[in-house]
């Protein structure tokens, strides 16, 4: 029997579940390289090297893991990683119950080679609900401006540009379009 790669699997074979403490490691690695395979391209390697350095270790993973405020899902294809996501969910302002709870989506990646195979759709799903049972209102993001492919993504799942924000790489000060959602259920 051919051993089947991830790439090689249908998205049918795809699992989303919570990050645990366990998955810290192969997490910081996977972000790492899909965050270099995106990126890298277009950057100096010593802005890429200094924010791969201290945005994806495994403590820092176990930390966001562990973190009451963040949600982080993980994608599998089989037993292989094919995608995260992490949410920051905002603690609502407690002198005014009407007040819109926006929930961040931090990080959103899925595996290069897996693109096109319905995967990112089914996390970004995930994503919304789980902004929705943490009672959240809308979602917002943040994505480097030149990043077309992840703006026309993030548009297809109902998220419009409202403004923009500065991202620091290194040394490098870039821009990155604000997007944002309602994640109420649709009437």
């Amino acid at each position: 029997m051919m051993n089947m790669t991830a790439a090689d699997r249908p998205a049918g074979d795809l699992a989303i579940r919570r990050a645990t403490a366990a998955d810290a490691e192969a997490l910081s690695a996977f972000a790492a390289t899909v965050f270099r395979e995106t990126f890298a391209p277009d950057n100096d390697p010593m802005d890429m090297q200094a924010y791969l350095s201290d945005a994806f270790t495994p403590e820092k993973q176990a930390a966001e893991i562990a973190d009451g405020s963040c949600v982080c899902f993980i994608a599998e294809v089989g037993e292989t990683l094919a995608g995260y996501a992490l949410l920051r969910i905002e603690a609502p302002d407690q002198r005014d119950p009407l007040e819109v709870r926006p929930v961040e989506l931090q990080r959103f990646y899925v595996e290069h080679a897996l693109h096109g195979r319905g995967i990112a759709p089914r996390l970004m799903a995930a994503c919304v609900d789980a902004a929705r049972t943490a009672g959240g209102t809308t979602m917002w993001l943040g994505v480097w401006e030149r990043n077309a492919r992840a703006i026309r993504f993030y548009a297809k799942q109902g998220f419009t540009d409202v403004g923009s924000q500065e991202f620091q790489l290194g040394a490098d000060l870039q821009t990155d379009r604000v997007m944002s959602r309602s994640v109420a259920l649709s009437r």
